[in-house]
């Protein structure tokens, strides 16, 4: 605010705002702007505040505010309009230009302004909108809310403005037997709804978004994690009680995942990636309950958010940090080495070795994990090449994520990969995990019997520590199960951890698989296994992850 300025009366005043409110009314989503002339003192939009920085919604001398955000090579017609304007040589002013966002980058922007004047032609206002059109396809037709990029605008600019927020996002569950039963229209007829009343129970509380498919995201500034909570109960009880549509009555189950964002040397994506981890969480593991993604202090005093932020940033820098160890993978009857399982791990100056099981699993979900997919493939079959010159038969094992299956070009991606490398397919084996039950199953089928038809082996990993793991083997070719060592943790002591081992080797077998029984850490676990239909071994009774180098080092003292 100008200091030098007039200060404007409080009655003048009240006179700005009841008329800002009536062209907001009409406004439609571009931001509003209205300057009492005698006094240059003026109210702007909230939403343009946020958006680009401004100093507050009032502010005196707002032309001159303004034009320090307008591109360079724009200013000087802005600044001869908006001066016209004010010597009255000009009624008003329709002009086109680029405004700094807060983000430091530019958008377009229309401008058109007004001038009022009273019963004597004297001039008491100027006002009129700005449209940005960098927001034009930030709305959702269907709901009318703001879209997932209005969100990540809106999600920018708090951080930007170091507001302490929570941001949830809030998704209606198996929605597709919605649409199945009654229709994609009768299906989009409840997302309206539902968006609409979400919007009505969120309130002044906060701003409300539809993003992809069935979700929906909540960004608030006020009450807490708790109270937010509440609220999510009630609208899962409110939807529970089910809804009316033409004449049907349906019922709907949510899931929520919720974070609080009170440092900011984060990006929105990584903020993102956390909050569906969250929400996965709520709709594989916690039957549809909020929730909140934990965000604990580390030893050196940086959030958790803030490290998978370093680790994320360090696929778009060239995977510097990132590295694999390799960990032995034995034949059960001789207990010679016949391959390695590749093991993804970070480490950098600050933060030091980050446990994996800490950032692989929010990973797994994030966009960019294709990509870092692929440099583990890479990096794996280039240290696997010298490790078949003298072993013929081995077999480099490496981990998928679901998010690599779902791309389109997954299997071509990884066979040009293998040709690269000169790597020979038949000596590796990809590892899927039993999350992937989230993928259709006839997509993931094609993948499997395509790859195969390559020759490239295929095992399901952590077998038994999911619902669907016997329903996976039944389906699908695999050529490996790879037991979780959560089953033979106490196998030397208790004998129903023996029956059921048993019993996973019959499964294995019946439909053709060989076994693989992780997490062997004694002498004991090994004589015990040896005596079931067990193929292959891998645990720290053989070694721990190794680095390449200890990798190898490790085979010649075996040799």
């Amino acid at each position: 605010m100008d200091d030098s300025a007039q200060k404007i009366p409080e009655d003048k005043k009240k006179r700005l705002d009841s008329l800002f409110e009536a062209f907001s009314l009409v406004a439609e989503g571009a931001y509003v702007y209205l300057c009492d002339m005698e006094y240059d003192c003026s109210r702007w939009s909230k939403t343009a505040v946020d958006s680009f920085g401004l100093p507050g919604e009032y502010m005196y001398g707002a032309g001159g505010i303004w034009e320090e955000y307008i591109h360079p090579d724009d200013r000087e017609t802005y600044h001869e309009g908006i001066d016209a304007v004010f010597n009255g040589s000009a009624a008003g002013h329709d002009m086109q230009y680029r405004a700094l966002r807060a983000d430091g980058k530019y958008e377009v922007c229309t401008c058109r302004g007004v001038v009022i004047r009273d019963e004597n032609d004297n001039p008491l206002y100027f006002g009129g909108v700005i449209r940005n059109h960098g927001i034009q396809g930030h709305m959702d037709t269907m709901t009318g809310l703001r879209n997932q990029y209005g969100f990540f605008e809106d999600l920018r600019a708090d951080m930007i403005r170091k507001n302490e927020i929570r941001v949830a996002i809030i998704g209606i569950g198996k929605f597709t037997e919605i649409n199945e039963v009654y229709g994609y229209q009768f299906g989009n007829r409840v997302l309206q709804k539902f968006g609409r009343y979400l919007f009505e129970h969120v309130g002044n509380g906060g701003h409300t978004y539809r993003l992809d498919g069935t979700k929906f995201a909540v960004i608030s500034n006020t009450g807490t994690v708790a109270d937010l909570e509440g609220q999510y109960e009630d609208l899962r009880a409110h939807f529970r009680g089910g809804l009316d549509i033409d004449g049907r009555h349906v019922t709907l189950e949510l899931n929520a995942g919720i974070l609080s964002i009170y440092s900011f040397d984060v990006d929105d994506q990584t903020i993102y990636a956390c909050l569906n981890f969250a929400y996965e969480e709520s709709k594989l593991v916690k039957h549809g309950d909020m929730v909140e993604f934990s965000n604990e202090l580390t030893k050196k005093n940086k959030n958790r958010i803030e490290r998978l932020h370093a680790i994320r940033a360090s696929v778009a820098h060239g995977y510097k940090g990132f590295y694999l160890l390799y960990q032995p993978v034995v034949d059960a009857a001789n207990e010679k080495l016949i391959g390695a399982e590749a093991l993804l791990r970070w480490k950098n100056e600050e933060y030091g070795v980050v446990p994996p099981d800490d950032f692989i699993p929010v990973l797994e979900r994030d966009p960019l994990f294709p990509e870092l997919g692929q440099w583990i493939l890479r990096t794996a079959l280039n240290a696997a090449k010298d490790m078949i010159k003298d072993n013929p038969g081995f077999t480099m094992n490496v981990n998928l994520s679901y998010s690599q299956l779902e791309k389109a070009d997954f299997v071509d991606s990884t066979l040009r990969i293998i040709k690269e490398s000169g790597y020979p397919a038949e000596n590796l084996c990809l590892e899927v995990t039993e999350r992937c039950r989230l993928l259709d199953e006839d997509l993931l089928r094609n993948i499997i019997v395509n790859l195969r038809g390559n020759g490239i082996k295929i095992a399901l990993d952590d077998f038994g520590t999911g619902f669907s793991s016997v329903g996976l083997v039944k389906n699908l070719p695999f050529d490996i199960i790879k037991i979780d060592r959560s089953f033979v943790l106490k196998i030397e002591e208790d004998e129903e951890e023996r029956e059921l081992m048993e019993h996973f080797a019959k499964i294995a077998s019946i439909f053709g698989a060989r076994v693989c029984v992780e997490g062997i850490e004694t002498e004991g676990m090994k004589d015990i296994l040896q005596q079931y239909n067990v193929k292959s071994f891998q645990g720290y009774y053989y070694a721990k992850p190794l680095t390449l180098d200890e990798f190898n080092e490790w085979k010649k003292c075996r040799d």
